[in-house]
């Protein structure tokens, strides 16, 4: 359950850790060459430089490196990677841990493509069913049905599956009509682009080469336009406190634009960094959130925090900002706190 409850403390650009396997490997190279002795005699190899003793000046090396060291040397988002490898675990607790990291990055490409793989697939669902598949007397079912499922959006709630069926509508109809390049998006005259159609067709062969290359953030950046927004009346809101409910905000594309891709970078999760494993110089974790105007969920990071210190074995700080003002929240395995840094 600790381990689940930490799930998304996951680097979304994660490499498979290629890149450091090979710098280490680069390393314990060039430590064993610098005290090897050279000789042009081969047979002579193993007596003059010792596998033993070519083996503990590459520790040794190693440790000197180590010693004075920050670890982590850099912020690392892959929270459990750097658990796996830093916590005082026990095989098992190491084996759970692996199991729950693995199995999120085997989803993860999934989360990254949701508005794209439920748009898709609505798209294509309801082609199916009104051109191909049903009866005339099964048309009303069906719609009150697909209704239900493009749904207009909830507050706090983003629907991937009517953004991205309207999304993709929007590409077959552009470019069915030619409604891209150079000419049309440097047009000034709204009446012409709006009956602008060079009857390309290629609005079909766009929309799989969009659900093949694309994911959500990619698609957002690049396919939302003014024209979209405006068409479906898209804003942005936020809680009035003296009014005491939510208003709209602004219908400003730009800033649509922005809280969209905001709301999907790093799959909707706070930016979590690992930054100093002997916080204090106690051996405590402390950890960095990147606040982009939105606070941590305060229920949610004391279970997170709690979940962290019992993989640690010793108290957890996030360093985070509360209501405007910067604070440390900790938890020491008994009581939670917070504090000024």
């Amino acid at each position: 359950d600790h381990c689940l409850s930490i799930e998304n403390l996951m680097d979304f650009h994660f490499l498979l850790e290629r890149e450091r396997t090979r710098e280490a490997k680069a390393f314990e190279e060039t430590a064993a060459e610098q005290t090897r002795l050279k000789t042009n005699r081969p047979y002579m190899e193993k007596y003059i430089n010792p596998p033993e003793f070519l083996a503990e000046e590459r520790k040794r090396a190693e440790e000197e490196q180590q010693r004075g060291k920050q670890i982590p040397s850099h912020p690392e988002k892959d929270v459990m990677g750097f658990l796996l490898r830093h916590a005082p675990l026990e095989d098992w607790e190491a084996g759970l841990l692996s199991i729950v990291r693995e199995e999120a990055y085997y989803f993860a490409p999934q989360g990254q493509t949701k508005i794209l793989n439920e748009g898709f697939a609505s798209f294509f669902h309801s082609r199916i069913m009104t051109e191909r598949a049903l009866k005339d007397n099964e048309f009303i079912d069906y719609a009150d049905h697909h209704a239900s499922t493009v749904a207009l959006q909830h507050p706090g709630q983003l629907n991937p599956y009517k953004i991205g069926i309207e999304l993709l509508r929007d590409i077959e109809e552009r470019w069915n009509k030619g409604q891209f390049g150079k000419e049309y998006d440097e047009c000034r005259d709204m009446t012409v682009k709006r009956k602008w159609d060079r009857k390309l067709g290629l609005g079909r062969e766009k929309i799989f080469e969009v659900r093949k290359l694309y994911n959500d953030v990619m698609f957002i950046d690049e396919f939302l336009t003014p024209e979209f927004c405006a068409r479906h009346r898209m804003f942005v809101y936020a809680f009035n406190i003296s009014a005491d409910q939510y208003e709209i905000v602004t219908r400003e594309f730009e800033k649509i634009k922005k809280q969209l891709l905001f709301q999907l970078t790093n799959m909707g999760n706070p930016l979590i960094d690992v930054i100093d494993a002997n916080y204090r110089h106690r051996g405590e974790l402390l950890l960095k959130h990147t606040h982009e105007g939105v606070d941590l969920k305060i229920d949610w990071a004391k279970e997170a925090l709690k979940a962290l210190c019992r993989i640690w074995k010793k108290p957890v700080h996030v360093d985070t900002v509360v209501d405007g003002v910067p604070k440390i929240l900790s938890f020491d395995g008994q009581e939670y706190h917070e504090n000024r840094p």
